[in-house]
């Protein structure tokens, strides 16, 4: 009885191989003949034993059928079932050595995936220049999908933050690079890419085996194999401005303190965080961060004016006027530092005019009082007024002006 059993399972085992092979040669009939839904049809028949032992010869070629039914030659629009199923079999023949289909599914992957990244990158481009809002958003959805048909071109993924970002969508963009980061990704990978050989157009590859493999066959040249560095501070970096974007200081604060773990002489992050400490209101904290970011970049003179306010609104006169001096030196038209030198004087002339006020009905002294101590002042502060003025006209600086010149029994007058 048993050995009458074995020999019947053994009976039924081959009558279900021999199923299998009758719907792939239907399946294979079908794609020939353009009828993807036959094939996909007959495929699924043979897919609950495709896994057998005595069915895997057959798992190459059914995943090919599997894969250019659903590829439809180009006229499907899921990529991310086209995707799948190509890398199935680019995965499948990698695990056994035997690459019989793998080069013609790869050139078929590599050509959507280059013509779904090229109108993305269109879409971006066009975005840049129209600004609109809608137009960032489907680049970005098109980068997500380059990485749909190719799970190891995660970069276009982060090109799908950036241009998430672009488009206001937070927390799209926030979750791309937090699904970036929890799939440990740093950003440094190899890159395979060579020119189209009849439009100069770059294009990349999975691996280099089909890069040489379309260099052999004459349709592309100049092939390159380069390594990208890690982008882990700029993830961290881009989910800190975005907290920035959404006025979520204490988190982008949390974000950049990672980033800077991992770039600490990163002047621009440095640079975002003064300003998540001035929009908190810790205008000490602004001010240290900018004077860090002076060791980093001390050829900025935009760093040096804004010390120089955060010393002018701190009363510590002679250190504003230090360093607006400091922003002239490395930029000489720089108006407003030329103002605010004159500002910083003037206030050294509050105490002075508290002393006037004090002696208001003593004449000589008050007469005393203004030509030896308040006088020298003003004329001190009026060149940088004047030129201040001459830089960058304003109705405030010539008032101030008009102002100096009557206190100085000045004849000259800006109208």
């Amino acid at each position: 009885m048993r050995k009458q059993f074995i020999v019947v399972s053994a009976l039924l085992m081959g009558m279900a191989v021999s199923a299998q092979k009758s719907e792939i040669k239907t399946a294979e009939k079908a794609v020939k003949s353009s009828d993807y839904p036959a094939a996909l049809a007959a495929l699924s028949q043979a897919e609950g034993l495709i896994n057998d032992g005595n069915a895997k010869k057959y798992k190459a070629k059914f995943l090919y059928l599997k894969a250019m039914a659903t590829y439809a030659n180009g006229a499907a629009t899921d990529n991310e079932s086209i995707g799948k199923s190509f890398n199935e079999v680019i995965s499948y023949e990698k695990a056994t050595g035997k690459q019989k289909y793998s080069a013609e599914v790869g050139g078929l992957l590599n050509t959507l995936i280059n013509k779904v990244a090229g109108e993305s990158s269109d879409l971006y481009n066009e975005a840049i220049a129209s600004k609109d809002l809608a137009t960032f958003k489907t680049a970005a959805d098109g980068f997500k999908e380059v990485f749909l048909l190719s799970p190891t071109d995660t970069a276009f993924v982060e090109n799908a933050g950036m241009a998430y970002f672009a488009a206001k969508e937070y927390d799209l963009s926030m979750g791309v690079y937090k699904s970036l980061l929890d799939m440990g990704y740093t950003g440094i990978k190899t890159e395979y890419k060579a020119k189209n050989k009849e439009t100069g157009a770059v294009q990349f590859f999975n691996d280099e085996k089909s890069m040489k493999f379309q260099v052999k066959l004459g349709m592309v040249v100049e092939p390159e194999v380069a390594v990208k560095e890690s982008r882990k501070s700029s993830l961290l970096t881009r989910i800190a401005k975005i907290y920035i974007a959404k006025g979520d200081n204490d988190n982008a604060l949390a974000a950049i303190t990672e980033a800077r773990k991992a770039n600490p002489d990163d002047y621009s992050l440095l640079i975002d965080e003064a300003n998540v400490y001035y929009h908190k209101g810790n205008t000490q904290k602004f001010k240290e961060k900018l004077e860090e970011a002076i060791t980093i970049n001390p050829t900025d003179p935009t760093l040096y004016y804004n010390v120089g306010v955060m010393n002018l609104d701190q009363k510590n006169i002679d250190d504003a006027i230090k360093n607006f001096k400091k922003a002239i030196e490395l930029k000489p038209d720089y108006g407003d530092a030329y103002n605010n030198i004159g500002a910083a004087m003037l206030q050294k002339a509050e105490p002075v005019i508290e002393e006037m006020n004090a002696n208001s009905m003593n004449f000589d002294k008050y007469d005393a009082i203004k030509a030896n101590k308040l006088d020298p002042i003003y004329k001190q502060a009026l060149p940088y007024y004047e030129k201040s003025y001459e830089l960058n006209p304003s109705d405030s600086v010539r008032a101030t002006l008009n102002g100096l010149y009557e206190n100085l029994e000045m004849e000259k007058r800006i109208e």
